[in-house]
């Protein structure tokens, strides 16, 4: 987890150094695989991606990692019930939500960490307070194995129970930027507005990208 939080700082510290990024790195560990291409041996790159994975939305609706099929999405990890940094997290949210309303190549995903209260109807509610309409941002619901692994193991984001927390569970604040091969583009603080709109720069550099 210490390892997560240190490479997590590194991300936000080049991000905050490197305003307007001409292409976004992949982040994420990777390996080196041996190929064989027209004879010849040579060495490729292979990333981490997000695995397949199914969660239950705010509509009681599966979904899985083909709902993000041939998009960028920004993904993060939170509850309903949360009194600390939850509220200003989806407060920045909203405003990257409404500048890509409507964008059939962008999505939001956001994964509750309280398995035990946070089932389909109270994150409908909850969605229903921000002004979601929609499936464009997608709130969901799943097993603590399920979704704690997917959080520290692929998002690199800390996630946890914990009793002497408010609210009981204690998490990462991150915003992370997933592109349309599920690599990791990019980690943000979500209660930091400049991060946040470095965030929203970064989405527009993606998403040029693939434009070209």
């Amino acid at each position: 987890m210490k390892k997560q939080i240190c490479y997590l700082a590194g991300v936000l510290l080049i991000a905050a150094c490197h305003s307007a990024p001409k292409e976004l790195p992949i982040l994420g560990p990777r390996e080196a695989v041996q190929k064989t291409v027209n004879g010849k041996t040579v060495t490729d790159t292979v990333y981490q991606t997000i695995p397949a994975f199914k969660f239950l939305n705010q509509d009681s609706a599966m979904i899985d990692n083909h709902t993000f099929d041939g998009k960028i999405y920004v993904a993060d990890f939170f509850f309903t019930s949360c009194p600390t940094i939850c509220p200003v997290m989806h407060r920045n949210l909203l405003k990257v939500y409404e500048k890509y309303k409507g964008h059939q190549e962008v999505m939001l995903l956001s994964h509750s960490i309280d398995f035990k209260y946070d089932i389909p109807h109270v994150l409908k509610k909850y969605a229903d307070k921000l002004g979601i309409t929609g499936t464009q941002w997608e709130f969901v619901h799943g097993s603590k194995e399920a979704v704690y692994t997917l959080a520290q193991k692929n998002y690199l984001v800390s996630v946890a129970q914990d009793a002497g927390q408010p609210g009981g569970y204690v998490h990462q604040g991150y915003l992370v930027l997933i592109d349309k091969e599920k690599r990791v583009r990019g980690a943000y603080d979500g209660t930091d507005e400049k991060q946040v709109e470095q965030m929203m720069k970064d989405m527009d550099t993606l998403l040029s990208a693939y434009t070209h």
